[in-house]
């Protein structure tokens, strides 16, 4: 199982320091992959800025943002953004989307909340045409640049329902399956939905299985991971995000280890974890970890 992490793309006071030290530590370590997400409310750097930073510095490791909230931006729009990043990581990009959760995000860029998964659907379809060199309309130039990779990158879902998995199993190219605390059920019922709906919907290839969970090992992991986790949930309320952030368990390097051995047996090919901090020693530590578990 290959394993990718995350940037601190949450955490105040982060400076060019920061993400120039992440991005080469993780480029140097034994990871496949970096990421980041995409929130516009709460304190957060913009994704696609630190992710085409993380392609400059890096030679070796995939760029994967994780997610795109796609019907919140229109689709050429991505499809070009998405194609330079390719070219600039010289073909390293696996893109994640999704249409995410945070009504108040599409408000804050004034995006319709209503309809998301079908025009999720219909922007999928213009990206690909897109990245084909096919002008967006009739006397249009094409809109470039190509992506580096033949077609295009490829593209996973975060979903999580059976009819939002149903859905993508008609386009995607895999599930991004994030299980907050590495629970081995949760994650293998996604694979399995993924599975059941990729043979319904007749593909000839299986989908890529991703996974992911939030970890600390910095100093004081414990606290840093159930702040860091009420923080990003409490927009679905105090008192829920709390219960959420204290059942976390993957502070230590034993219970990271556990996590990541019950989700590989579910048949993940890649897991990230997310980390609590933007404390430099959660990559070193997550590096000898990952020594020791090989």
């Amino acid at each position: 199982m290959k394993v990718g992490i995350c940037l601190p793309y949450m955490k105040p006071g982060i400076n060019r320091k920061t993400i120039l030290d992440w991005c080469r530590a993780i480029d140097q370590g034994p990871f496949h992959s970096l990421s980041c997400g995409e929130r516009i409310t709460g304190y957060t750097y913009e994704m696609r800025v630190l992710l085409s930073a993380a392609a400059a510095v890096t030679e070796r490791v995939r760029i994967t943002p994780s997610l795109y909230v796609l019907p919140m931006t229109d689709a050429v729009r991505a499809a070009k953004e998405i194609a330079t990043l390719d070219v600039l990581s010289e073909g390293r990009v696996t893109v994640v989307v999704g249409v995410g959760g945070r009504e108040k995000d599409y408000h804050a860029v004034g995006a319709n909340f209503n309809n998301r998964f079908k025009r999720m659907d219909e922007q999928i379809a213009i990206m690909k045409r897109t990245w084909a060199g096919e002008p967006p309309f009739e006397g249009a130039d094409e809109v470039g640049p190509r992506p580096y990779q033949d077609g295009g990158p490829p593209i996973l879902v975060g979903a999580m329902g059976p009819k939002s998995i149903n859905r993508v199993s008609k386009w995607a190219d895999g599930l991004y399956g994030f299980t907050m605390n590495g629970e081995k059920e949760l994650a293998q019922y996604f694979f399995d939905s993924a599975d059941q709906a990729w043979e319904k919907s007749a593909r000839k290839t299986k989908p890529y299985k991703m996974g992911g969970f939030w970890y600390s090992l910095a100093d004081n992991g414990e606290q840093g991971l159930k702040e860091y986790v009420f923080d990003y949930l409490k927009i679905m309320g105090e008192k829920e995000a709390r219960s959420v952030a204290n059942s976390m368990t993957r502070f230590t390097p034993e219970a990271i280890i556990e996590a990541m051995d019950a989700i590989e047996e579910t048949g993940c090919e890649e897991i990230f974890l997310v980390p609590a901090t933007a404390d430099i020693a959660e990559v070193d530590r997550l590096a000898s970890l990952l020594g020791r578990r090989a």
